[in-house]
């Protein structure tokens, strides 16, 4: 049986990105060893398990997953110093001054016209739901607009279904406002603290927005009810769900959850997208605040993206949930150019349990 043989085939299924842990050993000519003694590279020939383990030393391809790469310095001669220097003074003192304005404005026109309707159309449901996503949808484009957001769709618009659930590779929380303020989706969506979590009780509530809180437990059980229970009405706003869980940074995705694909329900695949030649839009969230990402898409130049709305899957007779849920990820990520990895996003927030360590 060849061993170093089968070793290979199995790295190569494993990760096809991790390196060759054999260009990081030195070489038999420059190391002289007593013979009988057991080396290192023969403990990795049999030991398949301790190779990965090192390979993901060397090559740790789950940080990456959640790693900023900050642009690379352009302003290194003399020659382009005095450009760089203008575009700070036109990005800090024109742009955002302007774009600071946009937002006011649209905040001013969005508060002016939702109080009255939340408040003056309680007995006409209908009437006022239906008001109030039209005025999300507008305060989004004002958002997208304090960035200069040039966003290009491509695909049929979502239009409002019974028994179908969109799902979206997720870089960013402007995932959601980019989406938004084209059709006025209620996402499932981690509660946050500050400003945010008081636009997401008020405001995002009145179209059906669903929040978890990923400390909790039972929490899992009340959300997926939920879930279960919005996809069933047809007069509820299209659901949207970010399977990974958690903000991935637009070149990787991790394992989707399967709630979404366990709803009895058609899945429709949405893919994002960013064009990195003007800002990041990946957020880190244990770095900072959504307020400071905003600053920073806010006095970038622009922010470009692409979304592709994908053809509607279905679960296949013998598929399981999970392999539906890798299957409709094969094609998010072929279609956004983006790199697949075995790693669950929530080992973001927790470390692995003794059981998993174990079993690995």
């Amino acid at each position: 049986m060849d061993t170093a043989g089968n070793f290979k085939t199995s790295s190569i299924e494993l990760d096809l990105d991790r390196p060759n842990i054999e260009d990081y050993l030195p070489s038999g000519s420059s190391i002289q060893e007593p013979r009988g003694k057991l080396r290192l590279r023969d403990l990795l020939d049999i030991s398949p398990t301790l190779t990965e383990a090192a390979g993901a030393i060397v090559d740790d391809s789950f940080t990456r997953c959640f790693k900023s790469n900050p642009p690379e310095p352009w302003n290194w001669n003399v020659y382009l110093f005095p450009l760089w220097c203008c575009g700070v003074v036109i990005r800090y003192g024109i742009l955002f001054p302007v774009r600071v304005l946009v937002l006011t404005i649209g905040w001013i026109i969005f508060l002016s016209s939702y109080i009255p309707v939340h408040f003056l159309l309680k007995g006409h449901d209908k009437l006022r739901k239906k008001v109030e996503r039209c005025l999300v949808e507008l305060i989004c484009m004002f958002f997208v607009a304090s960035w200069t957001g040039v966003v290009k769709y491509h695909g049929p618009r979502p239009s409002i279904r019974p028994k179908q659930v969109f799902v979206s590779n997720h870089t960013s929380m402007i995932d959601f406002i980019i989406l938004e303020q084209m059709t006025a989706f209620a996402v499932i969506m981690q509660k946050h603290p500050g400003w945010v979590g008081l636009l997401q009780s008020t405001i995002l509530e009145s179209v059906g927005c669903i929040w978890f809180n990923r400390a909790e437990a039972k929490d899992r059980e009340i959300v997926a009810k939920k879930l279960r229970d919005h996809v069933q009405e047809a007069d509820n706003n299209p659901l949207l769900i970010f399977p990974e869980g958690t903000c991935v940074n637009n070149h990787y995705t991790v394992m989707f959850k399967k709630g979404a694909f366990e709803l009895d329900s058609t899945v429709c695949p949405i893919a994002i997208k960013y064009n990195k030649i003007f800002v990041d839009a990946f957020w880190n969230s244990r770095k900072q605040s959504f307020t400071k990402h905003l600053l920073q898409l806010m006095t970038s130049w622009a922010v470009v993206c692409d979304v592709w709305y994908l053809e509607p899957q279905n679960l296949r007779p013998g598929e399981t949930p999970i392999e539906f849920a890798e299957r409709v990820r094969d094609i998010i990520s072929v279609r956004a150019g983006l790199k697949k990895v075995p790693w669950d996003g929530y080992l973001k927030y927790s470390r692995p349990s003794p059981k998993h360590r174990e079993r690995k």
